[in-house]
């Protein structure tokens, strides 16, 4: 690794929320870290090409596109998405929201209903940030990148859930368009554990063609701990049959 390639993959760390100083092993690997978290990066320079790496993780969890125990890259901007992504992953990792949430509701009264209701709001706040980080700012489904106009869907709605690991599990929930928030959320379209899109038969075709729904969405990036919440809500949430 040249002194170059280092300069230029600590940049890389500290701009993908790796801030902490990296450490440089006696056989060239980078080690990137965050006080964020206790997951690690290491990333050492491959023989296959220039301005490739091979980037393995203390965590396979981290690394969408793993095959055995390490990913290579061959472009910095390839290698920017990939810390990006690793990083995100690693923020909102079950119970870390969870963990944020409980030291923020610590500090906050909650003996009147006005004062519980500020809590859930700190909770759904940190949920919002926590869906928008793991699915980068866009529509698991359309992939819209308007990040004001997303919603952060429960899929197991907040007030079912027993616990606030629940509640603030990044896998129980989904950053949805507004019509696929308001959708989802009454129960008119659900998600099988693939992601395709299933429509109730409660919803007539007309409001199917003004709502622009199609056949070909599907939730991207699904992993298997959404198996379970998805589940749930084809079962509790979703409409299957016509109304009267």
């Amino acid at each position: 690794m040249t002194p170059l390639d280092r300069l230029r993959l600590e940049k890389a760390g500290a701009d993908c929320g790796f801030e902490m100083t990296p450490r440089l092993t006696d056989d060239g690997v980078l080690e990137l870290r965050s006080a964020a978290f206790p997951e690690t990066i290491c990333i050492s320079a491959s023989t296959s090409a220039a301005a490739s790496f091979r980037v393995s993780t203390s965590s396979g969890a981290l690394l969408d596109r793993v095959v055995g125990d390490a990913v290579e890259v061959h472009a910095y901007g390839e290698l920017y998405a990939v810390l990006q992504r690793a990083s995100a992953l690693a923020r909102t990792m079950p119970n870390r929201v969870a963990d944020k949430f409980r030291q923020e509701k610590a500090k906050l009264p909650q003996s009147t209903e006005a004062e519980r209701l500020v809590v859930q709001r700190v909770g759904q706040g940190l949920f919002r940030d926590a869906l928008l980080d793991y699915w980068q700012g866009r529509c698991c489904v359309t992939g819209l990148v308007e990040t004001s106009l997303l919603r952060a869907s429960h899929i197991k709605p907040w007030a079912k859930c027993v616990t606030d690991d629940e509640r603030l599990d990044v896998f129980n929930g989904l950053l949805l368009a507004p019509h696929l928030d308001a959708l989802f959320d009454g129960g008119w379209i659900s998600f099988e554990d693939d992601g395709a899109l299933l429509t109730s038969a409660s919803l007539s075709g007309a409001a199917r063609l003004q709502l622009g729904l199609s056949g070909d969405w599907r939730l991207n990036g699904l992993k298997r701990e959404h198996a379970s919440y998805l589940a749930f809500h084809r079962q509790h949430e979703f409409r299957p049959e016509k109304t009267a």
